[in-house]
């Protein structure tokens, strides 16, 4: 009994081992993953969401992902967003997305139930960086409203590609 109680626990070691490991090979992939809480859930034009990073190897591909999070009350089936990317060479370029939130008949596309759907949606993929260095996104909504309202959480997610 007792070896078999042994076995049990270096098995369990072993598996939660290679589950953080696994999990860790995932954020390696990983340069920033990070959402802004929208005060009152009222996204207002000049209230942007920022983030700044850094690519080190401008050769490499990388995914750009909008985080967002709405709640069901949320009026709208889509989102347009301008997304201002400004480059070491401090040179900013601004493009506009529209995401689709919902499919026609209402259905949420986002992840989760309840009072929060979550959306990772990718806005550019296997995107090469024009330089390595510093780099600032800054995301402003661009919807008719103003404020926006029922939007919780935005943010951007950039990971190096596979």
């Amino acid at each position: 009994m007792n070896q078999a109680f042994k076995t049990i626990v270096v098995c369990m070691a072993v598996c939660t081992i290679l589950f953080i490991n696994g999990c860790n090979i995932k954020d390696q992939k990983m340069i920033v993953d990070q959402n802004i809480e929208i005060d009152n859930q009222n996204w207002s034009y000049n209230n942007k969401v920022n983030t700044d990073f850094t690519i080190d190897d401008a050769a490499l591909p990388y995914n750009l992902y909008l985080n967002l999070r709405v709640t069901p009350d949320y009026k709208y089936s889509n989102i347009f967003v301008l997304i201002h990317q400004t480059g070491p060479d401090k040179k900013t370029i601004t493009t506009r997305y529209e995401f689709t939130l919902a499919n026609k008949d209402g259905e949420w596309l986002g992840q989760g139930t309840g009072n929060l759907y979550n959306y990772q949606v990718p806005f550019k993929t296997n995107y090469k960086f024009p330089e390595k260095g510093k780099y600032h996104i800054s995301i402003e909504q661009n919807m008719r409203d103003n404020p926006l309202h029922q939007v919780s959480d935005a943010g951007l997610r950039v990971e190096k590609a596979e």
